[in-house]
């Protein structure tokens, strides 16, 4: 017999579904690789290369609104290790850090009762890795010691704080977007609270400037905003000039220094902050879809944005030798060099309603190749930016927009075309730098054009919005552990069916089944269930019923009762028989009605003067085995008629018994055995009726008058020789059929809405739903396990539950959430490192720091191999075994193109450096090594060129591949020179003071231009 693994381990987990408005901006992609956004009170962490839910931190009590990993811009070492850091901020101005890995919180912050407006982690971490800055309501920031929850310093400023933004170019620059308009804080340090107020300036509109308005009859649009001079300025503006509420966004821009974009609904501005100019601006047409939020790239001067209809564009600025007017326009005399962004590519949008609507976005921080795009519904759309190679018949020159050319080097070293390389690796990998004005792209074969397109990649579902109806399937036996799964379904307000699987927590199937709310299910077998939806009733209070029978592997569904169903009496609920034959329906004003399950026919319409129903329940006791026995009996006389061998009679015998047992596998359904099963009901008045079901006949075995003690009975749960009953005022009658005792137990807790027993032979565990909670009773002892109370321990209200295992509850909330819970009901956060997942996530930050730091080194230098490997089994790991087959496991989870590389034995050592540290998104070494691969090449260039000719091509290669300018001061000099003179340039054409024009004359000469040529310009441009 071939050996077989079931996997039906199932781990408490939460099933998230539609977010908060609170939510809106309450998402962060961390260096890390993984994506962590708010639902209602959780944070849910999930990988961005599979779209799989890795973690749902659960500790705040109120909405969550902003999440924010922590940077990894430090060396990592032993003392020093990588890790998940993550804090999180609620409306009631909480902040949480978690250590994400193991689900528990570190540090928990509170300052205020407050929403916490804006939250950030230091970037500079040279003197700590553990400084969170905050934004208070109304007006104030503190700088927190995330790791102890110390207060290091707090200050106030006049106007309320919306956001914040710090110089990714230096660490003592900080602006602040207020109600008023803009505060530039120059001296921001974590040793102590800024001097003074900031330097205060107020934002004007692009619509209501009076320079805009004065030409905005010229000769279209494109001039007027080129035309745009003064937007910020440290008057007040008056009134009618100024947008407060209207600016959406403000950040700095990381490709270039003191460049700063200020989004509005219909256009992004470009601000040099030297002078405080405008020197972009990005402007939606009439027709155009509005911006929602743009994410600034530090690789390439490039703008991710996201659109109020759910796409995401992404504009690239345009190279200045390559403006020109198509032959339709006529040549402008008086062309103005302005920052344009030109549009590159395009995902799709979105269906927007009333409730689904787009978010938030976040863009990929290592490689910039890739943006999540987070919906209202608990959507998660990963697009990734993707490159192909354009044949030059498809360039499209009459189109006004440069074309984008392929970088000369791959991981900081040039290539050949034929060298093996990634170009999708990372949005520097895609494209080359924009040209400066007044410098050509080199020419040559190695130059390609490229063209971008956005590709889905990822898609992450959540649950629909509440109500919930949910069901196990039933539970896991000696007889089904080869097939069984642990499937819950959960029926919805929509009229669909949705089937997870509990193991992964993945979304089984979802089937649409009905075309209204769904009431309830009830599964038939392990492969198929009954669900029940009513419609909104009408004038007389009729509805039309809806009774489906779905089997799940096909899908299929059929019309149980046929053509029944309109203009009756609503459905109150539907209960299947513990053999899974009969199904009793009960109405509201309606009589009950029996079916068979098996042939979906009806086996008795009770009559009209039937009692009313309040509650019923299937016993689990039944009359199976006898009549197994007697089918068995009937058969060995058969087979003894019919064979004559006693060899043939042992045979036949043995044939006779595998049928049973696979009878008995399949609940008698092929064998159309009837057995007699027994149910129990309760009237309006309390009154207990016991009837008998066996084939189309039913009979009423007993009735038991009311328990004084009891109100109306609402639910009956029966297991073994217990019974138990619950009622409308809060109190659990428990009965013990076998020593007829019954006892009853006031809980307080007003109406019982369901009880249901434990799964498990001798499990006499028992669920109990309240309208304001749940509680978990032992009815052997009679004694209560657990309770949960809505308001008290939790902020959410249970609209159903279940159990999934014989110790893990299923409770769904009106939070949009179903949890999987222990016994306790505790809401607990699990360790990453165990959950069950279907696919492997590369993710070195869960190992322990050790390992994550040896499978690092073994990436990097493998000096005892001839060729690189990456088979770990053969390497003498001093550590444990398992720790061994976890480097193993991250080492397969890496994707065949990567693999490729780190195989690859001409992919040099720096290559691989840069390879290593966007893998682990270690952003110290990431920079680090693009600088030192770039600067270590040229020199090694530089050192074998002997000869005259040698000596004269050095610069040229330097100049067609220089160090991106988002370096700064670290690119070349001739490279940073020609920057330099293209802004003072730019900065030229918006002069308007004497100031600014004494400033642009100093760059000039300080840029290496003449004395007279600087003096002549800045004069001709000022006419």
């Amino acid at each position: 017999m071939l050996p077989f693994t079931v996997n039906f381990k199932v781990s408490a987990r939460t099933l998230t579904g539609a977010l908060n408005a609170h939510n809106k901006a309450a998402v962060d992609w961390g260096w890390q690789g993984l994506i962590a956004y708010g639902c209602h009170s959780l944070v849910v962490v999930i990988d961005s290369n599979t779209a799989q839910t890795l973690q749902v931190l659960e500790k705040h009590k109120a909405d969550v609104v902003k999440v924010k990993w922590a940077r990894e811009n430090y060396h990592h070492n032993i003392g020093s290790p990588y890790s998940l850091r993550l804090a999180s901020a609620d409306v009631n101005g909480k902040i949480i850090v978690w250590d994400v890995a193991a689900g528990v919180a570190q540090c928990e912050i509170q300052e205020h009762a407050k929403p916490i407006q804006d939250v950030q982690w230091l970037w500079n971490q040279d003197a700590s890795r553990d400084l969170l800055l905050a934004i208070h309501p109304p007006n104030y920031i503190v700088l927190w010691n995330a790791d102890t929850g110390t207060k290091l310093w707090k200050k106030s400023y006049a106007d309320n704080i919306l956001s914040f933004s710090f110089d990714p170019f230096d660490p003592s620059h900080l602006t602040l977007l207020t109600s008023e308009g803009i505060v530039f804080i120059s001296d921001f340090s974590p040793s102590k609270p800024p001097s003074g107020p900031g330097k205060k300036v107020y934002i004007s509109s692009p619509h209501s400037s009076p320079a805009h308005n004065k030409l905005a009859a010229a000769t279209g649009a494109k001039k007027a905003l080129n035309k745009v001079k003064i937007l910020i300025t440290q008057e007040k503006p008056s009134a009618e000039f100024i947008t407060l509420n209207d600016c959406l966004q403000l950040a700095y821009l990381p490709s270039k220094r003191n460049h700063m974009l200020l989004l509005y609904p219909r256009e992004i501005l470009i601000l040099d902050l030297e002078v405080n100019q405008t020197v972009g601006v990005i402007a939606i047409e009439r027709t155009g879809v509005p911006f929602l939020q743009v994410i600034p790239c530090f690789q390439r001067d490039g703008l991710f944005c996201l659109h109020e209809n759910g796409c995401i564009t992404l504009r690239v600025r345009r190279s200045y030798n390559s403006i020109f007017t198509t032959s339709n326009e006529e040549p402008d005399p008086d062309p103005v060099q302005e920052l344009t962004y030109d549009l590159r590519s395009q995902c799709d949008a979105i269906r927007v309603t009333k409730t689904v609507r787009p978010f938030s976005m976040v863009c990929c921080p290592v490689n910039e190749n890739a943006a999540a795009l987070i919906v209202s519904d608990g959507r998660v759309m990963i697009w990734e930016l993707k490159s192909a190679v354009c044949n030059r018949n498809s360039r499209s020159s009459s189109s006004g927009v440069s074309p984008l050319y392929s970088p000369v080097s791959f991981c900081g070293i040039p290539v050949g075309v034929l060298q093996n390389k990634l170009p999708d690796l990372s949005l520097d990998n895609m494209i080359g730098q924009s040209a400066i004005a007044g410098e050509e792209h080199p020419k040559g074969p190695i130059l390609q054009e490229v063209h971008l397109r956005f590709l889905l990649t990822g898609l992450l579902s959540g649950l629909p919005s509440p109500q919930f109806a949910i069901r196990m399937c039933p539970p896991l036996t000696t007889k089904n552990i080869k097939v069984y799964q642990p499937l819950l379904a959960v029926g919805t307000s929509n009229g669909s069916v949705l089937v997870y699987h509990l193991t992964s927590g993945l979304l089984h199937k979802e089937l649409s089944v009905h075309s209204c709310e769904v009431k309830g299910i009830e599964w038939t077998s392990l492969t198929g269930f009954l669900s029940f939806a009513t419609s909104t009733p009408n004038n007389m209070g009729l509805v039309r019923n809806e009774l489906q029978l779905v089997d799940l592997p096909t899908g299929r569904s059929i019309a149980f009762r046929g053509e029944r169903g309109n203009d009756e009496s609503p459905i109150e609920m539907i209960k299947v028989s513990h053999l899974k034959q009969y199904l009793a329906v009960v109405f509201k004003d309606k009589p009950l009605e029996l079916w068979d399950v098996r042939t979906c026919t009806i086996l008795r319409e009770m009559s009209k003067n039937f009692p009313a129903i309040t509650a019923l329940e299937w016993s689990p006791s039944h009359n199976l085995k006898s009549l197994r026995k007697k089918q068995l009996a009937t058969r060995e006389a058969m087979a003894r008629q019919t064979v004559v061998s006693d060899t043939e009679l042992s045979i036949v015998e043995s044939s006779v018994i595998s049928l049973l047992q696979e009878a008995e596998s399949k609940s008698e359904l092929s064998q159309n055995i009837s057995a007699r099963e027994h149910f129990v009901f309760t009237d309006n008045d309390g009154q207990v009726y016991h009837l008998t079901v066996e084939g189309n006949s039913v009979k009423d075995s007993a009735r038991i008058p009311p328990d004084g003690s009891m109100g109306s009975i609402t639910c009956i749960a029966w297991k073994g020789d217990t019974l138990v009953l619950g009622d409308m005022d809060g109190n659990l009658n428990f009965w013990d059929l076998k020593g007829r005792v019954s006892r009853g137990i006031p809980t307080h807790r007003s109406w019982v809405r369901k009880i249901r027993f434990a799964p498990g032979k001798g499990n006499q565990k028992l669920i109990a739903m309240y309208n304001d909670g749940a509680e978990v009773w032992d009815t052997k002892e009679v004694q209560m396990v657990s309770s949960l109370r809505s308001g008290r321990n939790v902020t959410f209200r249970i609209l159903d539950v279940d159990w999934c295992t014989s110790d893990k509850v299923i409770l769904a909330s009106d939070d949009g959430c179903i949890r999987v819970l222990e016994m306790s009901m505790k809401s607990t956060c699990f360790r990453m490192d165990e959950q069950e997942l279907t696919e492997p996530v590369w993710c070195p930050y869960l190992l322990v720091p050790r390992a994550s730091l040896a499978l690092k080194a073994f990436l990097l230098h493998q000096p005892w191999n001839g060729q690189y490997s990456l088979d770990i089994s053969q390497v003498d790991y001093p550590e444990n075994e398992e720790i061994k087959n976890l480097l193993q496991e991250q080492l397969n989870s890496l994707s065949n193109d990567i693999k490729k590389l780190l195989l690859d034995p001409e992919f040099t050592l720096l290559q691989r450096c840069l390879l290593v540290s966007r893998l682990y998104g270690d952003e110290s070494e990431l920079h680090f090594w693009t600088v030192a691969a770039h600067y270590l090449h040229s020199l090694s260039q530089e050192k074998p060129a002997g000869t005259p000719a040698s000596k004269e091509t050095m610069p040229r290669d330097k100049v067609n591949n220089p160090l991106d300018i988002c370096y700064d001061i670290l690119c070349e000099n001739a490279y940073f020179q020609k920057f330099q003179l293209e802004r003072v340039n730019l900065q030229e054409v918006k002069r308007s003071t004497y100031d600014h024009t004494r400033k642009c004359t100093d760059q000039l000469l300080l840029l290496g231009q003449k004395q007279e040529d600087a003096v002549f310009k800045a004069s001709a441009s000022k006419f």
